[in-house]
């Protein structure tokens, strides 16, 4: 599989987001049409008033939605595209999964077109640490399954045999100075950064994990990249390093410029 095969689409959360905000829209009109009755005789300006309140209810929907897909056609860090990004982790993520299940669509695609999503408006944001200030996070299962050598809690134990992606990492991590460390799960992932306290995070994952790491970490700017499982989940992982390169080039200053 190539790593263009393999990319996340984050056209179909936005799909889905846009159906909701047409829900939405049907929902306020059926709420302003069915009392209309009833209102009306209390006082004939009542539909209106609560027709015009729906009106506008709709309207920030339509344009946070609009403004939304704005940033990320553009990549250019808009008007409130911090509330954007809380929005769609915080409120969005729950409703869209749940509308991916009414049309039968994959929990994963789901959350890959999410991550996708998520990682364009944090690269909107144009977020740059300094080295201290950054994290790799890795899942255990990158490290080969039969390896002698335990690196969770520490990575430098690594001997950079070359056999998995850890030596590379490993290896990225000390030229450009950056903290490096493997979470077994998510308390021990939430226990890295609360001690850390990192301003970016460079997470790896699958599509479970990650979710759930970024929207636990919000308002932490996160940028997850997928392993890649060819021998099942949890095990024997690879990691597109590409991937990684680029999003340290992206986010993270080289250490003579911090």
């Amino acid at each position: 599989m190539t790593n263009e095969e393999y990319q996340p689409r984050k056209r179909l959360f936005i799909l889905l987001m846009g159906v909701a905000g047409l829900a939405i829209m049907v929902l306020a009109f059926l709420l302003w049409y069915i009392p209309t009755v009833g209102l009306g005789h209390i006082h004939p300006w009542l539909p209106w008033l609560f027709g015009l309140l729906l009106a506008v209810v709709s309207l920030v929907v339509l344009g946070g939605l609009g403004l939304l897909v704005l940033t990320l056609v553009t990549g250019r860090d808009l008007f409130f595209s911090d509330r954007l990004r809380k929005v769609v982790i915080r409120t969005m993520f729950p409703a869209i999964i749940n509308l991916g299940k009414l049309f039968g669509i994959d929990r994963d695609t789901l959350q890959q077109s999410f991550i996708a999503l998520n990682n364009q408006l944090v690269r909107a944001k144009k977020v740059r640490v300094r080295p201290d200030k950054a994290l790799i996070l890795l899942p255990h299962c990158v490290q080969l399954f039969d390896c002698d050598i335990k690196i969770t809690g520490n990575v430098n134990k690594c001997i950079r045999c070359g056999r998995c992606n850890i030596s590379d990492l490993a290896e990225i991590a000390s030229e450009r100075g950056i903290d490096i460390a493997v979470a077994t799960g998510g308390t021990l992932a939430r226990k890295i950064i609360v001690e850390k306290r990192p301003g970016f995070i460079l997470a790896v994952a699958c599509e479970r994990d990650l979710t759930s790491g970024i929207r636990d970490s919000y308002p932490l700017p996160v940028i997850g990249v997928l392993n890649h499982r060819p021998h099942g989940p949890c095990f024997n992982t690879h990691v597109i390093m590409d991937e990684v390169r680029q999003a340290l080039d992206a986010h993270v200053l080289p250490p003579d410029a911090a």
